[in-house]
């Protein structure tokens, strides 16, 4: 079963992902199933590795200060474009100590769900990160936040 199913986790949630991006029918449900099953065979040809969680009472709490942040974040930008405030876009670049992959794909994905803020590049030489901000009045923050909220939890949980 392995060998036609080798992530099977992730066979289940990109079929009912997809049965909930499109409507229920037993034609999308095929065709979600073919959409996993050939994603699965991709990732065994990618050979991920496997993280490695070392402190999983961290997550719950990382969720919730996300959340938090992307509730704060939308807030922000929302009342920065209603109040018609004037911005300045600014990049900041960040070092940052972390080299796990796993935990820099999850710091990416943190970042670019928080409204006012995107992932622009990270140089693996020297361990930088290029942020993209919505205002330079918050350049100071966005870099606080990364390093010492995202970041630190980040590699509680992985290293």
């Amino acid at each position: 079963m392995r060998r036609y199913i080798p992530y099977p986790l992730l066979a289940l949630m990109l079929t009912l992902m997809w049965l909930i991006l499109t409507r229920f029918s037993l034609g999308n449900l095929v065709l979600g199933l073919v959409v996993a099953l050939v994603a699965s065979q991709v990732m065994v040809r990618l050979q991920p590795s496997k993280p490695r969680i070392r402190r999983w009472s961290v997550i719950p709490k990382m969720f919730g200060i996300l959340g938090w942040d992307i509730i704060k974040s939308n807030w922000s930008v929302a009342w920065a474009i209603i109040s018609n405030k004037k911005r300045n876009p600014h990049l900041v670049e960040i070092p940052l100590e972390m080299r796990d992959p796993t935990a820099l794909a999850l710091l990416a994905i943190t970042i670019t769900a928080t409204p006012g803020t995107a992932w622009v590049e990270y140089r693996t030489q020297d361990g930088r990160l290029l942020l993209h901000v919505f205002d330079e009045e918050e350049e100071g923050y966005w870099r606080r936040v990364v390093k010492n909220r995202y970041e630190a939890m980040l590699m509680e949980v992985f290293e």
